[in-house]
């Protein structure tokens, strides 16, 4: 595990993707942080984390895309295989150097409430900790996309879907506005999704009984649980909307 973690840490660095994504992040972070924090006078450098929560959009379908597509593509997947080590070891390794990229301008990024404490008080607590939930952030993200990567051998196809994925998520609590308070149009909706999750699953793989079946069983599911207990559905969508709107730092 260990060795593909080297070779996917090192790789990203070589092709230069490394480096655009600490460039762009670092890019972005310093002109909110002269926009929020020197010219707003204000000390609390979460809002500067919260603006730039958009850059994952680009930058994770472009650093996610290439990370099982490509070995699949190029039939290199093989080899990785061969390797002592089992696929999950495999995967955890990709996973964990595609982590790495991301970490070290995060890292950078932690010295910026050390520089803005020369010109006030800074709340180490809440920017650290809105820092540590911005990494958490960029890591779920990235797990979705190399899920994304890995059921498909092209890299466009993978960073496109892992895009739409991601605006579904943005949009998620707009989205959510539109949906009725009755338990059973939750329910309808929530059906939806799994089927269009299942669809997306079909165009990935090309493997129609994993689809029908990942449908089936999820809408199954989902139909049981609002049998036994329809109270849960109810207004599910607009209580998710009332709670994020009620929750301050990072909006995603």
């Amino acid at each position: 595990m260990t060795a593909v973690l080297k070779r996917e840490f090192g790789s990203y660095y070589k092709n230069g993707i490394g480096w655009l994504l600490a460039a762009f992040l670092l890019i972005f972070a310093g002109i909110y942080c002269m926009s929020y924090n020197l010219s707003g006078y204000t000390a609390k450098f979460e809002y500067v984390l919260s603006a730039i929560s958009f850059i994952y959009l680009i930058a994770v379908p472009i650093i996610s895309m290439r990370a099982l597509a490509e070995e699949k593509r190029q039939k290199t997947d093989q080899l990785l295989y061969s390797l002592p080590v089992r696929l999950s070891g495999v995967v955890i390794g990709k996973y964990l150097g595609m982590l790495a990229v991301l970490a070290l301008p995060v890292l950078i990024l932690a010295l910026y409430p050390l520089i803005l404490s020369q010109f006030g008080t800074i709340q180490y607590a809440s920017a650290y900790g809105a820092l540590f939930a911005f990494f958490l952030l960029g890591a779920c993200l990235l797990s979705i996309g190399l899920f994304i990567s890995s059921v498909t051998e092209s890299q466009v196809a993978a960073a496109v879907i892992t895009l739409v994925t991601m605006l579904l998520l943005y949009f998620m609590t707009g989205l959510s506005g539109f949906v009725s308070t009755e338990a059973s149009a939750s329910l309808i909706a929530l059906m939806i999704l799994v089927v269009v999750f299942a669809v997306i699953l079909q165009l990935l793989a090309k493997n129609p009984v994993i689809s029908i079946l990942t449908a089936a069983a999820g809408c199954g599911a989902l139909y049981i649980w609002y049998a036994g207990n329809p109270g849960v559905f109810a207004d599910l969508f607009a209580a998710l909307k009332r709670r994020r709107a009620g929750c301050p730092g990072i909006t995603y």
